[in-house]
């Protein structure tokens, strides 16, 4: 590719390409083809942007993944990564996600919120206090990502990036009271259980304090990030703020339920391996 400073339009959809052959295929790889390879952010999300249109997906929303001190050094990368959800790939409370194919097998409890208003590029970063006022419903969710990259904790950010920042299943739970507004998200407690059929696998817990800090400065970072690239985040779309709580081990057949107490409830099915056909 050269220097770090050109990546063509072209480079950056071969590379969407690469990457979006290997979701369908199901295969990993170990980094993308040098030709095409992304090398900085700008690169990486140079890449993820041509996704939408290599896939044929629209855009219904925005992940934002890496959003603790510990997932970002689990992964190498120097702050949150933003990533796209893709239409297909949204599911409703109490729907069985497909794990075939996926090789990280965790769940993330989540706090999402769906816009009311369009928030455009600007000179100046939004406050706290204009993205909110841009909300419209606050839900649960959980998220089940996964990566075309293996070890994905090695490939690096841009390439990172460039795998939609490890985007793959997305459940949205029904809108939280209006009352969610006068909370403080900091403190607020989720409580997630993974069951496997009538027997209970683990329980765990966490707070909108593990998402940097509080779920409304990760939509407000996503915001300004979103800014900087010159992309509006549009009325309608659904952003997810990262995992709220160490993410949870699943295996398939496990159903795993998140209770966010006052703001509601969501829950999902890891679909189960499908059996082996008896040879005659």
């Amino acid at each position: 590719m050269g220097t770090q400073k050109d990546l063509s339009k072209t480079s950056a959809t071969q590379a969407a390409q690469v990457v979006w052959a290997h979701w369908q295929s199901g295969q990993v790889m170990q980094n993308l083809p040098e030709e095409c390879r992304p090398l900085t952010t700008e690169q990486g999300y140079k890449v993820q942007a041509q996704l939408p249109s290599v896939s044929g997906r629209s855009v219904v929303g925005w992940k934002i993944a890496a959003t603790s001190a510990d997932g970002q050094s689990h992964i190498h990368v120097s702050g949150p990564l933003a990533g796209r959800l893709l239409s297909g790939q949204v599911f409703e409370s109490g729907a069985t996600v497909p794990s075939a194919g996926n090789r990280m097998r965790v769940a993330e409890p989540e706090f999402a919120f769906a816009m009311g208003h369009d928030l455009p590029p600007q000179n100046t970063s939004y406050t706290v206090e204009e993205v909110m006022a841009a909300v419209a419903t606050l839900h649960p969710a959980i998220e089940i990502p996964d990566s075309r990259l293996a070890p994905f904790t090695e490939a690096g950010e841009a390439q990172l990036l460039a795998d939609n920042a490890c985007a793959r299943h997305f459940v949205l739970g029904a809108a939280a009271p209006d009352a969610w507004r006068a909370l403080d998200l900091s403190t607020d407690t989720v409580q997630a259980r993974v069951d496997h059929g009538t027997s209970l696998q683990f329980t765990r817990e966490g707070t909108g304090g593990n998402v940097l800090g509080d779920p409304r400065i990760a939509l407000t970072w996503l915001a300004n990030q979103l800014s900087a690239l010159g992309i509006t985040l549009q009325k309608g779309q659904v952003v997810t703020t990262g995992t709220c709580m160490v993410p949870l081990a699943l295996k398939p057949g496990d159903t795993v339920s998140a209770d966010y107490g006052l703001l509601g409830h969501v829950q999902m099915t890891f679909s189960p391996d499908k059996p082996v056909p008896v040879q005659a």
